[in-house]
Order: C-alpha cells, then structure tokens, then sequence
C-alpha cells in the first residue's frame, strides 16, 4: 500500500465490518503481509524502485500497525510476514531483503513497547514458495524453481499450505508466551 492517505479510510472501513458483521470494534491478531517482487542488480537500483519497495515493505507496514493498535485486544498480536533474504544473499534481492530487514528490526521494537498491552509481536520468514508472487516467478520458471529447490535438504520448494499453518499456529493460545521472534519456514534452504 503506496497511498498512506488511504490508511485511515481503510482502518475506519475494518472497524465498521467488524461491528456489523460481529457486532466489535477490536481485532485479536494483525497479520502484515504486504508485498511486491521485483529482482533488479543493485548497480541498477533506481530512486524510485527502492521508495517504492519502502512504502509497501516498510513505511505502510509501520503506520497500519500504528493504527490498528488501538483495535487490538489483550491476548492478540502482530505477525509481519519477512523473508529468508535477511539470512542467506540472493542477487538482486538487495531492496527487497533489506526492507524486510527493517520490519524484523520493527518486530523486535513492537514486541518490546507493545508487551505491556498484553500483545506480542513475532515475524515469520517463508524462502522461496512457489505462489503469485512476484508475477508467479518460481512456478513459471521450472530452472529457477529447479535451482531452488536443490538448495533444500527437502528437495522442493515451499507452497502456501507449508506458511500459513505456521501463522495460524501463532494466533493460537499456545503460542501466547512466543514474542519478538524471527520464525524462519524455508525448509532449510542454504543450510
């Protein structure tokens, strides 16, 4: 989300379903996963890519959770979605990477100053998974998706269905006391 001066607009618009569709103004989990893809050398980073790749990765992750907070009960948290690029180098990922750097800085911020609300704040890292993402890179290119999945000791690349259980599993009771924690779910690429 590039427009931040929709933010407000979209907030005000979650909190008026909520409380017509269940009668509530407050929410128990956010979950951040915004994202865009775009490889580029980083001798040819333009301006304009990188504020792009920092309004969606970084700057509206930020100010969505700064406005949600108030909506978020006791008992809940925050999940940002990053990347196993923060661990291990892939050429041209160096904007991407880097952004998703600073939300598990983020991460570790919220975990400390919102824990006082009775919230956690924890961030999960998916390597490579073959969804739509960046225009559907991996399953339209079976070398890449070859090359990728000889990293793995499984032997594969990940699909959603290996990510989302993760994310639900910490919007569950028994993943009350997991706070300010990078939960990488790459099937041990690049070991």
């Amino acid at each position: 989300m590039a427009n931040f001066q929709s933010l407000d607009a979209f907030v005000h618009q979650v909190t008026e379903t909520l409380k017509s569709k269940w009668n509530t103004s407050t929410f128990d989990f956010l979950v951040n996963n915004a994202g865009m893809g775009g490889t580029v050398p980083f001798e040819k980073v333009t301006e304009e890519f990188f504020d792009e790749f920092l309004n969606v990765h970084f700057k509206s992750i930020y100010f969505l959770t700064q406005k949600c907070l108030p909506y978020l009960n006791s008992g809940g948290g925050i999940i940002n979605i990053s990347t196993g690029t923060t661990r291990f180098s892939n050429p041209g990922y160096s904007v991407y990477a880097s952004m998703k750097g600073a939300i598990e800085v983020f991460t570790k911020y919220l975990a400390k100053e919102i824990g006082a609300k009775g919230l956690t704040a924890n961030v999960v890292a998916p390597g490579p998974v073959e969804t739509d993402f960046n225009n559907a890179t991996i399953r339209n290119n079976p070398q890449l998706k070859e090359r990728l999945s000889s990293l793995s000791p499984q032997g594969r690349v990940g699909v959603p269905e290996d990510i989302g259980p993760v994310v639900a599993f910490l919007c569950t009771e028994e993943a009350r006391w997991i706070n300010a924690q990078r939960i990488e779910v790459s099937g041990g690429i690049n070991m």
